[in-house]
């Protein structure tokens, strides 16, 4: 023992471990994922298609049917055939063990064995006093005496001399029907019949069955399988045409929704599912037309407006600029508010002209209109993109990753330099002054196309704006300042833009890392 008693009870931290229980117990976190894994290796097992399931089941419970069918006949079989011997025995009674022994002093019921008529096999043993004094098995008309071990002993005196047969194992036979009585000498004589006759009719008839249970399963389970195959042709109708609606694009435009469900027998379950479906593209289509009519509405109102708007915008920018812009003896008499107010007047119409004209952009790219198919060099036009935004945002530390050769692709020189700029305007209106700005072009490793990056490190985008950061009239707050007066509607046309190319655009933020990703295919959509 130490002084320290640290041979008597465990250090602190074991003892903690002991008393919470942590070391008797496997953890929660990793009997779950035996659980999971255990559940998913179960479900793996079974089919998933709804035909291949009705298959199995019917071929199970007919599987079970001739289980059981074969199970009762083998059953009724070998009892018939165990009554059969029981009754044997019954006629045999003890005369043949009554001759195993003779007495000093003969009688009639002790002389040698009379196996006339006695079976082949007939076991016969004579037990007296708590020990077996004779046993023996008839072969050849004559009685054969059997080694007895112990346990073979044991087993004839447990046998009440009850008349009754019972199945008794010898160690150096096999099973046995075997029935004792009270012999004349007190004395207890054991006569038996084998049950191997038994065994083997059974056995054989259970492989017959077994070998035309089996043919009938396959044969049914082809059967089966065309059965359901048929009657669920049906429902295949119904899942093909759910798989055309669901393979086409129902976001935006017109939509032509495919034919109805055919043959929708409303007295079948199928039938009423597939009337069901084809009313509900009824209530599908429906609603696509109006979404469709109401949005070619609001394009139109678009489009109209901000093509009306533009000559009274560009009417009051030119008045106000000519305000301005009076003799320099007249510009003495124009108070100082009044020229305050017409430079507000120029910049607000100036701002309001840039708003009408990016919703007559976006109106344009909803309605579908083709856009130029050109070669765009798009590493010159990043050159040029960072070389104005270093211009308008000197605060900021701009960088550029570029690939050596230059990166070419068709589409609109004029949209995708838009898009870029709006892209290098977000990142620098929304972010601090020093912060790092990358704009990286990169080409993917299959196919043709290009990866355009603009990427910072300023707080992020929140993350209840992350989900509509592309859509119309989106603003940050917090995160991205307002105070620039931006009009919402720089990242949707990057959006729309790309979108008209064939691409997409994408965003990854996370607090000190915000990246806009645009994915532009090598040739834009017809």
């Amino acid at each position: 023992m130490t002084r320290d008693g640290s041979g008597d009870r465990p250090r602190d931290g074991s003892g903690d471990r002991l008393r919470d229980g942590s070391g008797d117990r496997p953890r929660e976190g990793s009997g779950g994922r035996l659980r999971d894994r255990f559940g998913d290796r179960l479900r793996g097992l079974f089919p998933r298609t709804l035909r291949a399931r009705l298959t199995l089941g019917l071929v199970a419970l007919l599987a079970f049917c001739c289980l059981a069918v074969g199970i009762a006949t083998v059953t009724a079989l070998r009892g018939f055939l165990v009554g059969r011997v029981d009754e044997q025995i019954a006629a045999l009674g003890p005369r043949l063990a009554a001759g195993l022994e003779h007495e000093r002093r003969p009688d009639a019921d002790n002389r040698v064995p009379d196996t006339r008529g006695v079976p082949p096999n007939t076991f016969a043993a004579r037990l007296f006093r708590g020990r077996v004094t004779a046993a023996g098995v008839v072969r050849d008309q004559a009685v054969v005496g059997v080694p007895v071990s112990a346990a073979d002993a044991r087993a004839l005196l447990a046998l009440p001399p009850d008349r009754k047969p019972r199945t008794v194992r010898l160690s150096t036979l096999r099973a046995y029907r075997m029935a004792a009585y009270v012999g004349d000498d007190r004395d207890v004589l054991v006569t038996g019949l084998p049950l191997r006759p038994v065994e083997e009719t059974t056995r054989r008839l259970a492989r017959v069955e077994l070998a035309v249970f089996g043919a009938v399963l396959v044969l049914a389970a082809f059967a089966a399988a065309g059965w359901v195959r048929l009657t669920l042709r049906p429902l295949r109708r119904v899942a093909a045409t759910a798989s055309r609606v669901a393979e086409l694009p129902l976001a935006s435009g017109q939509v032509e929704l495919p034919e109805r469900v055919p043959d929708a027998d409303p007295r079948t379950e199928v039938g009423r599912v597939g009337a069901a479906f084809n009313r509900m593209l009824g209530h599908v289509a429906d609603a696509l037309a109006r979404r469709h009519a109401s949005e070619e509405r609001l394009r139109g109102f678009a489009a109209d407006a901000s093509h009306e708007l533009r000559t009274p915008v560009a009417t009051i920018r030119g008045h106000a600029e000519l305000a301005l812009r009076r003799p320099d003896g007249d510009a003495d008499r124009t108070p100082d508010d009044v020229r305050h107010a017409l430079g507000r007047i120029q910049a607000e119409s100036v701002r309001m002209g840039d708003m009408v004209e990016d919703l007559l952009l976006l109106a344009r790219l909803d309605a579908g209109r083709p856009l130029a198919a050109e070669p765009v060099d798009l590493t010159r036009m990043v050159l040029d993109a960072v070389a104005d935004a270093r211009v308008a945002g000197p605060d900021h530390r701009w960088t550029m990753e570029l690939p050596e050769d230059p990166v070419t692709l068709r589409g609109d020189e004029h949209r995708l330099h838009q898009m870029l700029a709006n892209l290098l305007a977000n990142a620098r209106t929304h972010t601090p002054p020093g912060t790092r700005v990358t704009v990286r072009l990169e080409r993917p490793r299959a196919g043709g196309g290009a990866v355009l990056e603009v990427e910072d490190d300023g707080p992020g985008v929140p993350a209840d704006l992350r989900n509509a950061v592309f859509d119309r009239f989106v603003r940050g707050d917090r995160g991205r300042s307002r105070a620039s007066g931006s009009t919402g509607l720089g990242l949707a046309i990057v959006a729309g833009v790309a979108a008209a190319h064939g691409g997409r655009a994408e965003l990854d933020s996370v607090p000190g890392r915000t990246i806009f990703r645009v994915t532009l295919p090598g040739r834009p959509p017809a």
